[in-house]
C-alpha cells in the first residue's frame, strides 16, 4: 500500500476507534477493539493485538489472528525490544532479529509499539505481517497515536 493511500486509512480509521472506545475507560475493552478493527482494516496485518507486563511477564491479551504465545520469554524478541528500548520497533524480516520468538512460523515482519501509562510501559501492542517490510514510520506514528487513546479517560 502506498505512503498516501495508508496514511488516509489510519486517519479514518481513527476517526472510528475513536466513536467506539469513547463508550468504555476500560483498557482491555478498548484494546479489544482496536485489535479488532486495525486487523479487519489492513489486509497486510496478519497477527494483531497485545501483550501486558504482568508481573514482570510480557502475557497475551486481546488478539486477532492464529493462536499466540501466551508468554513471551524475558528479554527475548521484538516486544521485550520495545520494553528495553523505550521505543517502537519496525522489524522488516524477522528471521534476521536476534533472539526473535517464534510464535507463528508465517510471520516476516513486524512492528512492536510500547504503550505508557503514567509513564510507564504497561504493555506493547504487536502487529505481525505474513510479507517481508510491511511497516513503515506511517504504520509507527498511526499506531503510536491510536494507542495513546487507551488510556486517556
Amino acid at each position: 500500500m502506498d505512503m498516501n493511500r495508508k496514511a488516509k486509512r489510519y486517519k479514518r480509521v481513527i476517526i472510528q476507534i475513536e466513536e467506539l472506545i469513547k463508550k468504555t475507560n476500560d483498557p482491555l475493552a478498548r484494546m479489544s477493539t482496536i485489535a479488532a478493527v486495525l486487523h479487519h482494516k489492513f489486509n497486510y496485518y496478519f497477527w494483531t493485538g497485545f501483550y501486558r507486563l504482568v508481573d514482570g511477564e510480557l502475557t497475551v491479551c486481546c488478539y486477532q489472528g492464529s493462536v499466540a504465545c501466551l508468554v513471551l520469554a524475558k528479554n527475548t524478541g521484538v516486544c521485550w525490544a520495545a520494553i528495553d528500548q523505550k521505543e517502537t520497533q519496525i522489524i522488516p524480516d524477522i528471521h534476521k532479529f536476534p533472539r526473535h520468538i517464534t510464535c507463528d512460523s508465517r510471520s516476516a515482519s513486524e512492528i512492536v509499539i510500547p504503550i505508557y501509562k503514567d509513564n510507564e510501559i504497561v504493555a506493547v501492542m504487536d502487529v505481525d505481517s505474513k510479507e517481508l517490510d510491511s511497516f513503515d514510520e506511517i504504520d509507527a506514528k498511526y499506531l503510536e497515536k491510536i494507542l495513546g487513546m487507551i488510556y486517556k479517560l
